[in-house]
């Protein structure tokens, strides 16, 4: 599974701004997920709002380990320099 394609599911799936994502090895990833869909969410349901889309390729091990981020649009203008984006 590449980048293109989880950014891909993560955008039809839920109601993102943006969604990066990126991979050393093409089984580990990094997600940045970037709505209004995660105002007011605590991080545990933020998290697992961007597993739930993704669940059935981390089951079949296409995603061997996903690291994820996820910001509202203004959290996301703050720290993204902090990112390096």
């Amino acid at each position: 599974m590449d980048t293109n394609e989880i950014k891909q599911v993560l955008m039809n799936a839920l109601n993102l701004q943006d969604a990066i994502v990126t991979s050393s090895d093409g089984s580990h990833f990094q997600v940045i997920a970037v709505g209004d869909m995660f105002v007011g969410m605590s991080r545990v349901k933020q998290q697992q709002a961007v597993y739930a889309p993704l669940m059935e390729y981390i089951a079949d091990n296409r995603i061997h380990a996903l690291s994820i981020k996820a910001y509202t649009p203004a959290d996301w203008e703050r720290d993204r320099k902090l990112n390096g984006f």
